[in-house]
């Protein structure tokens, strides 16, 4: 797994910039119900997205929270008051506190199913009765964008994704939330090219292909040969999944639309 405390300074540059952001905030916020209330961005990050959930809500109140120092540093200069040091695992805050959470390109990191578990519960701990759980699902297959990289990097070995829809499902069930919609958006610019993607192998970006390993080498390779190396292909789709806490009563509430870009 990459360091995120050394990723910090080159996080945002490296991952589509403010333009990934604000289409990640059009996209959980369309999934959000309108209205004033109290947002928790867990594993926020630089604060990126989160400033922007802040500033197209004014009248939602925004918290983010990251485990790494660097990355929080970094959120609070953002959103100054607004950021704490925090473990997803075990929230700091007490039950119901907020009217919707977040987690926004984190569950695919968590491959431990306990770590995984332990943070959607505690999504659902913080969320009110009839609040919004929204997080993003499946990210690695964004990038499967049908282009002649991904025919490189068929064959590379893969981990069952941790955010499959399926699987991330299946926790929110086990934590008495339910569906309540679903969206996508497309991020500009951060379509991969062949030299951007040696790059990422060479620094440990495919996590069961280490730095300097003989099988790495061989993708890198081959991602040589491609043609147009500093070409991007084709942008990544990311999904996003929204997840409600059934209110007074057991009612699930109304699902908010689907949102998109």
């Amino acid at each position: 797994m990459l360091d995120y405390e050394q990723e910090a300074g080159r996080y945002d540059a490296s991952r589509g910039g403010e333009a990934r952001a604000e289409a990640a905030a059009r996209a959980v916020l369309g999934l959000v119900p309108p209205g004033p209330g109290r947002l928790l961005d867990v594993a926020c990050g630089t604060g990126i997205v989160t400033r922007r959930l802040a500033a197209a809500r004014p009248g939602l109140r925004v918290t983010g929270a990251d485990l790494t120092p660097a990355m929080a540093g970094r959120a609070a200069a953002r959103l100054p008051g607004a950021i704490v040091r925090a473990d997803g695992r075990r929230l700091p805050f007490p039950d119901g506190t907020f009217d919707a959470v977040t987690t926004i390109w984190l569950l695919h990191l968590l491959f431990d199913p306990g770590d995984l578990d332990a943070v959607v519960a505690e999504c659902a701990r913080v969320l009110r009765p009839g609040g919004v759980y929204v997080t993003t699902v499946d990210k690695a297959a964004a990038h499967n964008v049908g282009s002649d990289i991904d025919a490189v990097l068929a064959g590379r070995p893969h981990r069952p994704p941790a955010d499959a829809p399926g699987t991330v499902a299946a926790h929110a069930a086990r934590h008495g939330l339910r569906p309540a919609g679903a969206g996508s958006f497309r991020s500009p610019g951060q379509g991969r090219s062949p030299r951007s993607t040696i790059a990422d192998l060479r620094r440990g970006w495919f996590t069961l292909l280490p730095p300097g390993e003989p099988r790495t080498e061989e993708f890198a390779a081959r991602l040589a040969r491609l043609p147009d190396q500093g070409r991007p292909r084709a942008d990544p789709r990311f999904s996003v999944r929204a997840f409600r806490k059934p209110g007074p009563g057991g009612t699930p509430g109304n699902p908010p639309a689907a949102g998109g870009d």
